[in-house]
């Protein structure tokens, strides 16, 4: 009998081994990024197209000038994304080494579409479910979670053979969540009834425990892209220059972000947190214009709608979109996320990436 127990241990071992190997074979990035994929959650900063086909929601972008400069196989392709060309997720990709990755949406992100990430980001969205009603439908924060869990990470476990907590930590986590909750919902109406302070806190504890759902979930390395500086962007500012007080009560939130890493890491084994600073970023780029290239950095670049956010339907655009910071009343170029997506890649200041950059992060996964 002990001989019998013997055998059939060393025979589930080896199995067991094996499999663990093939597992982990197979989920080894081979991209030389540092990363086999990201999965992409948050608002029209980062969405490539989850609202196309969302019924009854005014947070849209897939029609001309939209993606007048994105380009695929040659053409213009218009795809859902709030800008002319590429956004912010899309150059991080690049630096990584991945290829466009697909939104949640897409009838055809199935099987091994799914193996290099998702975008589950939906414009008008926000850390709080309540923000981005005034939009209409859209897919909040704890919706988009909720559809990775339930749906994108089970076929990809099946695609990869392996566990979630083993297939997970060589993914990024990129979230670029926050905007809209102070744009669609503190600016409106919240700050009558809250303070700034209160606010934040409201949104970091709502913050706090979705990166925690998701770690649970086995992710691993995150990078958060904090709220832009709203008090600068056309629909804000009216073409009167970065307005302090708005940008004030969004430094506010970005400061509780960056206590809220903090705390958080420890108690979160083999967890990375990355911040970029966009107020920072962009107010920098702004104050500093004839150095960074940008001529236009207060008005919109596409002609826009009467809602004074988004840009009109064939509307006129301008000639040197390179040159413009703001694509619409609210969203930037292209030519800006590449500025922003360089940051978060390569900056060796703290004050722009916490604690370091995505650069570093990547060099210990190859």
């Amino acid at each position: 009998m002990a001989i019998y127990i013997s055998n059939n241990m060393r025979i589930f071992s080896l199995c067991f081994f094996a499999f663990a190997c093939f597992c982990n074979a197979k989920n080894k990035p081979k991209n030389g990024g540092g990363f086999k994929g990201i999965f992409i959650f948050g608002s029209s900063v980062v969405d490539n197209g989850n609202n196309n086909n969302v019924f009854g929601t005014l947070a849209k972008a897939n029609y001309l000038p939209y993606g007048i400069d994105f380009r695929i196989n040659g053409a213009t392709k218009t795809t859902g994304r709030f800008s002319n060309g590429k956004n912010f997720a899309d150059f991080i990709g690049d630096y990584l080494k991945l290829p466009l990755i697909p939104c949640f949406a897409d009838t055809q992100t199935q099987r091994d579409a799914i193996l290099n990430g998702v975008n589950f980001g939906s414009g008008g969205s926000g850390i709080l479910d309540e923000s981005g009603l005034v939009a209409g439908r859209v897919i909040s924060l704890n919706e988009q979670i909720t559809n990775f869990e339930a749906v994108t990470l089970p076929k990809l476990e099946i695609q990869l053979g392996c566990q979630r907590t083993e297939i997970l930590p060589d993914y990024l986590f990129l979230l670029g969540a926050g905007n809209n909750d102070y744009l669609l919902n503190y600016f409106l109406l919240g700050q009558l009834t809250q303070t700034p302070q209160a606010f934040a806190a409201k949104l970091i504890s709502a913050y706090s425990a979705q990166l925690k759902r998701l770690y649970n979930l086995g992710a691993r390395n995150f990078l958060l892209l904090s709220v832009y500086p709203l008090g600068c962007s056309p629909v804000v500012s009216k073409g009167q220059g970065c307005l302090p007080g708005p940008n004030a009560v969004i430094t506010i939130f970005y400061d509780q972000l960056i206590s809220m890493v903090n705390q958080v890491k420890p108690q979160l084994p083999g967890s990375n947190f990355i911040v970029i600073n966009s107020v920072k970023i962009i107010t920098d780029i702004i104050n500093n214009a004839n150095s960074t290239g940008f001529s236009n950095v207060s008005g919109p670049c596409c002609e826009v709608s009467l809602n004074g956010l988004s840009c009109k339907e064939n509307g006129n655009v301008c000639d040197d979109r390179s040159s413009y910071v703001y694509f619409d009343g609210q969203h930037n170029t292209e030519s800006l996320s590449a500025v922003i997506a360089n940051k978060a890649y390569t900056s060796r200041y703290q004050s722009e990436a916490y604690p370091i950059n995505l650069h570093e992060l990547a060099q210990t996964h190859l």
